[in-house]
């Protein structure tokens, strides 16, 4: 299939997904953190595609600007600067959602603090070497931030008794299980203290949704895959002039609006409390596995390197999964990695 037909094959997936739930998010007002780049903008753009009301709000605007302005010519949208880890700037932020829209349906807490930004650019520091400030920055954001922004923006919600709240959180954080015992899915990519603030901000948000599943409020938390994310391309040039190939070509941000605009049609007498694995999900409903979702849009230099990695990779492929497992990936990487070593 040629790159054209696999990126209108996205558009439909999207399309098709926004046909489905349009009238579950139409007119709502939706919260988007982290929304001037990466995930977050696509998310914005999706849900007022769908109709709904949103709100952009991120830390900085910097080089998001034409963004900004878009939104604020919109009557549907409002572009605010917020400091998830800041109680004046939430406070303000929030007023200002309410002074134009005078409510809050749905809250997307995908602003986040990855490792490849607090460790510039390849975003890996083995724990021992990490120093207590890293881990208090981290989790000022992932755990203490979501924390922060929920308690003001479900307010609204719990005043009408019905609304959704999802917690962007990573796939790192997950075990598996053989025979009696659990094990990481992946520990080998070295990221603490990300991974511990994503873990901890998912136990909160299943305590959190069996708090308040009696007042109408849903709780989510939702893992996208591999994306290609506002930091990734600086990573993947780090790994490239490093003689590496940052893992394997990763998805397109819009792999997460099925499942999102899904989850912003919950309350919390339907679908909360879980964990939902976008990969898998999108496999279960229809929207392809991982391959479908393929970015195939990246800087030349970043294309030639994921182009040379697949040309060399064992093909290795099997039904029934929206992937292969990460361990089976990894091995897979690796030895594409030495069959382009070999070859230079």
């Amino acid at each position: 299939m040629q790159v054209k037909d696999k990126q209108e094959r996205q558009k439909k997936l999207v399309r098709n997904a926004i046909d489905q739930w349009k009238a579950q998010v139409e007119d709502k007002v939706v919260v988007v953190t982290g929304g001037a780049r990466g995930i977050g903008k696509t998310l914005v753009e999706n849900l007022l595609e769908s109709g709904a009301k949103v709100v952009a709000a991120d830390i900085s605007w910097d080089n998001s600007q034409d963004f900004r302005t878009h939104l604020g010519a919109c009557d549907k949208a409002l572009a605010v600067q917020m400091d998830i880890a800041d109680d004046a700037s939430l406070d303000a932020a929030f007023d200002s959602v309410m002074a134009k829209f005078g409510t809050v349906d749905v809250l997307i807490n995908n602003a986040a603090l990855v490792s490849e930004t607090l460790f510039f650019p390849r975003g890996q520091v083995k724990t021992l070497d990490t120093k207590d400030s890293d881990w208090q920055k981290m989790f000022s954001v992932n755990t203490f931030g979501v924390l922060k922004t929920i308690r003001r923006f479900i307010r609204p919600m719990l005043e009408k008794g019905q609304g959704s709240i999802i917690n962007m959180v990573s796939s790192g954080i997950l075990p598996m299980h053989q025979g009696g015992s659990l094990f990481s899915m992946r520990p080998w990519t070295v990221e603490m203290p990300y991974q511990a603030s994503k873990a901890a901000t998912m136990a909160m948000t299943f305590y959190l949704a069996e708090e308040v599943r009696e007042t109408g409020v849903a709780v989510n938390g939702m893992m996208p895959f591999h994306t290609r994310a506002s930091w990734f391309d600086a990573t993947g040039k780090a790994w490239r002039d490093q003689g590496m190939v940052y893992f394997m070509r990763p998805s397109v941000a819009e792999h997460v609006v099925p499942a999102t605009l899904f989850l912003s049609g919950q309350d919390g007498h339907g679908v909360t409390g879980r964990l939902i694995y976008v990969p898998e999900w999108n496999y279960d409903h229809g929207f392809g596995d991982t391959k479908v979702w393929d970015d195939h849009s990246l800087p030349r230099e970043m294309e030639d390197m994921y182009s040379k990695l697949e040309a060399v990779l064992p093909k290795y492929e099997r039904s029934g999964v929206s992937h292969l497992p990460f361990d089976a990936w990894a091995a897979l990487w690796a030895a594409g990695m030495q069959r382009l070593s070999e070859k230079d």
